[in-house]
């Protein structure tokens, strides 16, 4: 008899985790209270890039995108290999740079550092002065909400199945909706911050951030560029922060950011930390004072301890086992968080050492 799962979310994470396990013989149901992939999913940026903050993201970032790029994604999906080009406005973000290309190269993974003419010749928009860059010519665009859909539609197609409706509590061995008592050899918490409500001991909180679109620019930018004060940024703590963050989408469009804060669920755009960010944004690219941002929006990220997402079994609670807390690194660690999940589930085998991940009560 094949092995059941039940996932509680269908975002990009709990898609990916339907798709790998009913792949490999599970019988799978998913649980979506509101439009798949239209919380933290629909939010994202969708950039596929390969973070090093500590080996273990590292790792996770690189399996994940290695795993995108064997895909065969429909146009729908928008991917794209960019490249991104880590921008450095100082000598000793150029060493950051430096040590950066190091830590690359000891995963096989391709970069090349710029000195400033060769950051002007990959991207003439930027601003004169700029110390240099790292540009990694692997990394991908996709958009989000079409990825997921895409593996949320294979993963039915080959059995999966939806249930539109929202879970209310995790019982032993399964879960209750409003529609009855659902069981499973296993219950899979896939659902960003709304995994709290069903376990309140696990420690996700919000983040806030903002992103703005503008109307079609095609060619302005080329590779996805971000500076090298990025991960400072996104990993603080303390108070709201921006980083210069800029993705050229398949429309032609741009997609400006970033900002992290603590802020609650509250989806108003912060008026003060927005414009903070398109300043920087404005004082890495000055031609983007003369072109129209369309929208703007907010989305959060759900934050996990110690910057990793959390995967594996929940301790205490015999099959129970979360996917949970990716933060803004859902999109491009989903299919290497699926294959972890598959691991715990399944006993199959995986290229991560899931040791980092395991969450803890």
């Amino acid at each position: 008899m094949s092995p059941s799962a039940l996932i509680v979310g269908a975002g990009i994470v709990g898609a990916a985790i339907a798709d790998r396990l009913q792949a490999v013989g599970c019988a799978v149901t998913l649980f979506e209270a509101d439009l798949p992939a239209g919380g933290a999913t629909a939010a994202a940026m969708g950039h596929l890039v390969v973070l090093d903050d500590s080996p273990a993201q590292l790792s996770l970032c690189a399996r994940g995108l290695a795993l995108w790029r064997r895909e065969r994604l429909p146009a729908s999906c928008e991917r794209e290999t960019r490249g991104t080009v880590w921008v450095a406005r100082d000598a000793g973000e150029m060493d950051e740079a430096r040590a950066k290309a190091e830590r690359y190269a000891r995963i096989g993974l391709a970069a090349e550092l710029l000195d400033p003419d060769q950051l002007r010749a990959a991207e003439p928009a930027l601003r004169p002065g700029l110390a240099g860059g790292l540009r990694v010519p692997g990394d991908q665009v996709l958009y989000p909400v079409g990825g997921a859909r895409f593996l949320l539609d294979r993963a039915m197609a080959g059995g999966a199945v939806l249930r539109r409706e929202r879970v209310r509590v995790l019982e032993p061995g399964g879960l209750r909706t409003d529609t009855g008592l659902f069981k499973a050899d296993a219950v899979i918490l896939a659902a960003g911050l709304g995994c709290t409500a069903l376990l309140p001991e696990l420690a996700i909180t919000p983040r806030k951030g903002h992103l703005a679109i503008t109307g079609r620019v095609p060619g302005l930018v080329r590779h996805q560029l971000i500076e090298l004060g990025y991960l400072k940024s996104a990993h603080g703590r303390d108070g709201a922060s921006v980083a210069f963050n800029v993705q050229p989408r398949a429309t032609g469009q741009l997609l400006i950011g970033s900002s992290r804060e603590f802020a609650g669920l509250d989806p108003a755009p912060n008026r003060e930390l927005l414009g903070r960010m398109l300043r920087t944004a404005l004082d890495y690219l000055p031609a983007l004072d003369q072109v129209p941002v369309l929208r703007v929006w907010t989305g959060f990220r759900p934050c996990g301890p110690g910057n990793l997402p959390m995967v594996g079994p929940w301790p205490g609670r015999a099959g129970l086992f979360v996917a949970a807390g990716h933060e803004g690194l859902g999109i491009t660690t989903a299919l290497a968080t699926a294959e972890l999940a598959a691991h715990h589930l399944l006993g199959t085998e995986t290229m991560l050492d899931p040791a980092p991940f395991l969450p803890h009560g």
